[in-house]
């Protein structure tokens, strides 16, 4: 497993499960990274309810229903898409919290925006949040980075 997510995803594991909590993950960037993450860790599917790689304009609309305007007005790569993908998993799947990150990593700038730009979106029943950051690094280092960077927020998403 990559170093520094293992402590990450034992702790996401036993806080789902502790408070019988379900998780469903929206990825377009990294690419069902998340997922495989989680997965590594045995019991998983005590909460991880399943997953969309929506990497497409197309399916992050019809599959996440992400709104169009919502698209035309913000880009693929912003903070209201990847809200309104993490809301779109967690009613997709039935979930209590749905992730999702949505992002550019190049090698060309997509809707002129910065490469290494990551979007994070967080959802729940009462409350939904974005964060938002530049990574450096190769493709696969900023995948690396956005996957260890969605997981730890998420602690924090569970915590406010």
């Amino acid at each position: 497993m990559l170093s520094g997510f293992d402590s990450i995803i034992r702790a996401i594991h036993d806080y789902f499960i502790e408070n019988s909590m379900s998780l469903s993950v929206a990825e377009s960037c990294t690419g069902g990274l998340i997922m495989h993450l989680i997965t590594n860790i045995p019991g998983a599917s005590k909460y991880l309810t399943g997953g969309i790689v929506a990497y497409s304009e197309r399916i992050k609309v019809s599959t996440l229903k992400v709104p169009e305007e919502v698209v035309r007005r913000y880009g693929i790569v912003s903070e209201e898409t990847a809200i309104a993908m993490a809301s779109g998993v967690r009613k997709t799947m039935g979930t209590d919290i749905g992730i999702s990150t949505t992002g550019n990593l190049g090698p060309e700038a997509l809707e002129g925006k910065e490469i290494g730009l990551v979007y994070f979106g967080y959802s729940s029943k009462r409350k939904a949040m974005a964060k938002r950051i530049i990574f450096k690094g190769s493709r696969g280092e900023v995948k690396e980075k956005a996957a260890l960077y969605c997981l730890e927020n998420l602690i924090d998403f569970l915590k406010i």
